[in-house]
């Protein structure tokens, strides 16, 4: 068997040398004497030496480096290797050696450092430590023991079996980090080209939703890309939880509304996560440009096949709803400043052409007759936009259109419909809770006109509030003497008239401020029935029987007379009318 051979049948060298004869077989040596023998024997262990060189350079292995040195070693003499201890303290035993460094040995083989030299260990009569060298400098030590100390030649041979694994063991782990580097550069290219590959779905996601943003195709676009983009249904849906958008099959039909607590539940997890989270089936983004500018798109996604990629397009297509949201908001908003200054200039008066262009603009039929109508409330009201918020949708239910503007304390319309004023004023009231009076002005032909209206939807309201019983709807067109009254340019007369009848308890009422004059004029309003009077008055009926009297007493006049009674009516009703009419002034 040649040293080829033995290198490739991976056989150890020290079966050829326990085989005696056979390295003199391959060398061809013939014996002649003590000599011959003790040549044979040396070339038979360079031999040994070389084939055992070959293998551990072949190998890149380190433990199987340390145990062919080790298994090659009683081959070689009668020495043994114990094992291997390496500059980073970590002790190799081989098979016979022992298991841990004794630490004794530790602390000779530092004193020894890159040097080789006798070691003690209990147990052996000769140990010897041969240092183990490599490319980068000192790796460590092998120990080798024997019972007796071993000649020259074998500790020579020793000494290069430790050269020879030093510089094996350099190998393996020069191999060792090179596939190591290998890896980790396999291991970045692959995470590299995932993250490209990320980046430009990203990308084409980027690009796609902002096509859809640029091209104005609003909410349905953005839903139906983000369909295409995933691959599952898209719903995109408004503060209170109703659908505004929907791409992709199995939309439900009626679309389920969320009660108001769950909805405002999950409001508050997406502000706080900033993230899509997951409701039920749904993987949900919060889309809100502004504070008050809500709305939430979700992935339906039952089986939760949703990668990375996709939450990227949730992500993005949030944002770009956001966008459609804020972009909505801005042209309302501007809708609404423009109707509010056109109703602020054709209540001031307009000129028709300035007023019907501006509100052609608006897309509004401003060439149709129109009347004012003032809305006013009392009660849990806090604010104006919520009387203002009250008004719109009454008028919405009732499927009327009109301008609105809200000013101090009451809300005006324009509009151009004849509606159910008292029905109208009880739905306000029903939003709004408390007292609501309504004020209708007459109808204008053209928009100049308006002025007019609104100053009698003003006395119209004035009089029901100071006048009439209740807290109904008060229609100008329909008052009566009292919009006789009103257009009546010189007041002198009827000023003599009330003073004449009530001059007596209107100085009464100024001296101790008291109310005869409007207890007087709620009695006669309803008709002298006591209990009526009282309870819109909110006094006993004893009080009203005390105040009647007393005015009995003042004027010198019977209240049940007929004639007394007409004039007094007219009186009361007058005066509220020059009431009111101050109060324009």
């Amino acid at each position: 068997m040649t040293a080829e051979q033995t290198t490739t049948d991976g056989q150890a060298p020290v079966g050829l040398l326990r085989a005696g004869a056979s390295p003199d077989r391959a060398l061809q040596v013939r014996p002649r004497g003590a000599a011959d023998e003790n040549l044979r024997e040396r070339l038979g262990e360079f031999r040994a030496l070389l084939v055992i060189s070959l293998l551990m350079t072949e190998s890149v292995n380190e433990e199987q480096i340390l145990e062919l040195a080790a298994s090659s070693a009683p081959g070689l003499g009668s020495w043994q290797v114990d094992g291997y201890y390496f500059t980073d303290g970590q002790w190799r035993p081989s098979g016979a050696g022992l298991a841990s460094c004794p630490r004794v040995l530790a602390g000779q083989l530092a004193a020894l450092g890159a040097d080789s030299g006798r070691v003690e260990m209990p147990g052996h009569q000769w140990t010897w430590a041969y240092p183990l060298r490599g490319v980068g400098g000192l790796l460590g030590h092998l120990i080798a023991s024997c019972d007796q100390e071993p000649s020259a030649e074998r500790r020579f041979l020793i000494q290069v079996l430790a050269q020879q694994t030093g510089v094996a063991v350099s190998n393996a782990r020069l191999h060792a980090r090179e596939r190591s580097t290998a890896a980790a550069l396999a291991a970045t290219n692959t995470a590299l080209a995932e993250t490209v590959a990320n980046l430009q779905r990203s990308m084409d996601i980027h690009q796609r939703l902002t096509q859809v943003a640029v091209s104005g195709e609003g909410q349905p676009g953005i839903a139906k890309a983000l369909h295409e983009l995933t691959g599952m249904p898209v719903a995109i849906e408004d503060r209170y939880g109703n659908l505004t958008a929907w791409a992709g099959p199995g939309k439900p039909d009626p679309y389920p509304k969320e009660p108001f607590a769950k909805r405002e539940q999950l409001l508050r997890r997406l502000m706080r996560a900033g993230k899509p989270i997951r409701d039920g089936e749904r993987l949900c983004q919060l889309a809100s440009p502004r504070t008050d500018v809500i709305g939430v798109l979700a992935l339906i996604d039952p089986e939760r096949p949703a990668d990375q990629a996709a939450l990227v397009a949730l992500e993005h297509g949030a944002t770009v709803v956001s966008m459609e949201l804020a972009r909505l908001r801005g042209i309302a908003d501007t809708e609404l400043r423009l109707r509010r200054d056109l109703v602020h200039d054709l209540l001031a008066g307009d000129d028709d052409e300035s007023a019907l262009t501006r509100a052609e603009a608006l897309d509004y039929d401003l060439r149709r007759p129109h009347r004012v109508v003032i809305v006013e409330a009392r009660g849990r009201t806090r604010t104006y936009d919520s009387l203002l918020s009250a008004v719109r949708r009454a008028m919405r239910q009732a499927r009327h259109d009109g301008l609105f503007e809200a000013g101090s304390g009451h809300v005006a319309i324009i509009t151009a419909d004849q509606a159910n004023w008292e029905q109208l004023r009880q739905a306000i009231a029903s939003y709004l809770g408390g007292q609501v009076h309504i004020g209708v002005g007459g109808v204008c032909a053209r928009p100049y006109e308006l002025p007019r209206s609104l100053r009698e939807a003003h006395l119209a309201l004035r009089l029901q509030k100071a006048l009439l019983h209740g807290s109904g709807a008060c229609e100008y067109p329909k008052l009566g003497i009292f919009r006789m009254l009103a257009a009546m340019t010189d007041l002198t007369d009827v000023d003599r008239f009330v003073r004449e009848w009530l001059g007596c308890l209107l100085d009464y009422d100024e001296r101790r401020k008291a109310e005869l004059v409007h207890t007087l004029t709620q009695y006669l309003e309803h008709g002298g029935n006591y209990d009526a009077t009282a309870a819109e008055l909110s006094v006993h009926k004893s009080t009203l029987k005390y105040r009647l009297q007393r005015i009995r007493e003042l004027t010198g006049l019977e209240l049940n007379d007929p004639d007394v009674h007409f004039n007094l009516q007219l009186a009361t009703r007058a005066w509220g009318t020059l009431q009111a009419l101050h109060d324009e002034r």
